[in-house]
């Protein structure tokens, strides 16, 4: 054999041997750090007008020609005590108003033509996170489709009240939200009590921005971080407020992904037992390593926290420098938050992926 034949021979051995070392590193690294989740099924406008099946429409468009001008119009004029679905269909546009649903007006399915068509925007900020919020969902038994949500208020001066610029505060029980966004930086989404449901949302913002005590799933939601960097301790998605060891509530994120620019925490604990869990989500390096922070947790005890992590993946997901007090969930510790059965939501979700 020429030597140049057992060159190729020996070349051709060393990229074999290097295959296959690659493929078991990114195996064992699949392994450890987990991997993505397959694609769930879309739930999109037509599904979910299908599973309401009502015919009582409320058609809303800027023009005017048909129907009403202004979306909180079109709420004011669904009955108080209404007991069957009513369809408030919000066409293409920016909606420059704040809108309540109030608590006396269950059953609306407020549906847009899409997060990037139609937007509802205001600006304020204010001390009383309930003042600031530009949707304000109280009623029980809503449905929120194809809509942006965005309080544009100047960020303000760091660490005050005018930070607070609440994109919409969630109030109301059973309460599900498809295919929309949240823009602000200081307190987002104020998830504040009840059970609710977030499916293929966006949510964008620096500090606390998602807070509250609700019992809520985020299923397939990108949640973007924007770092305010005029604060010295960095922020966190998540503040979330388990009053109690015995309350139910706490924020669990199915699927999705963490990504955006700066660095901050997965969460901060705000109260003894505050509780919030990521699964099998995408976790970019805009999360320090130590994922969980005690900031402004006055007690400072972790013995009832609960915030934890089952097979995340992404180069902000290895465990090693996470906060001592941040659990890595077992098959059989992280079962009760794999579905929607957390929020009961077999029970009155119209559609669920």
């Amino acid at each position: 054999m020429s030597s140049s034949s057992c060159l190729q021979d020996k070349s051709l051995i060393s990229r074999t041997l290097y295959f296959l070392l690659a493929i078991t590193f990114i195996s064992s690294f699949d392994v450890v750090a987990g991997s993505p989740p397959p694609k769930p099924n879309i739930v999109d406008a037509s599904v979910l007008t299908q599973k309401i099946n009502t015919n009582r429409t409320i058609k809303v468009a800027l023009e005017g020609t048909d129907g009403f001008k202004s979306i909180q119009a079109a709420i004011d004029s669904v009955p108080d005590g209404n007991t069957n679905w009513v369809i408030i269909h919000v066409r293409q546009g920016v909606y420059r108003e704040k809108v309540t649903i109030p608590e006396k007006k269950p059953f609306i399915f407020l549906r847009g033509n899409g997060k990037g068509k139609t937007a509802i925007r205001w600006s304020q900020s204010s001390v009383d996170n309930t003042e600031s919020a530009i949707l304000k969902v109280n009623a029980h038994h809503v449905v929120v489709f194809g809509l942006s949500i965005k309080n544009d208020a100047p960020t303000g001066v760091a660490m005050t009240s005018q930070n607070q610029s609440v994109a919409a505060m969630v109030a109301g029980d059973m309460v599900a939200f498809y295919h929309c966004a949240f823009h602000s930086t200081h307190n987002t989404l104020f998830d504040y009590k009840g059970r609710h449901y977030y499916d293929t949302c966006y949510i964008q913002g620096s500090i606390d921005f998602i807070f509250g005590r609700a019992q809520s799933v985020y299923h397939d939601c990108e949640i973007f971080v924007v770092e305010d960097k005029r604060v010295e301790i960095h922020g966190s998605i998540t503040a979330q407020n388990r009053p109690a060891a015995n309350e139910d509530s706490g924020f669990v994120f199915l699927y999705g992904k963490v990504y955006g620019v700066g660095e901050v925490y997965l969460g901060r604990a705000k109260g003894a037992f505050s509780r919030v869990v990521f699964v099998k989500t995408y976790i970019s390096n805009t999360i320090v390593p130590e994922g969980w922070s005690l900031w402004r947790y006055e007690d400072g005890s972790t013995e009832n926290l609960y915030q934890a992590e089952y097979k995340c993946y992404g180069p902000g997901a290895p465990t090693t420098k996470r906060a001592k007090w941040a659990k890595q969930l077992n098959d059989k510790e992280v079962a009760p938050f794999l579905s929607i059965d957390f929020i009961k939501g077999k029970d009155w979700l119209p559609a669920w992926s």
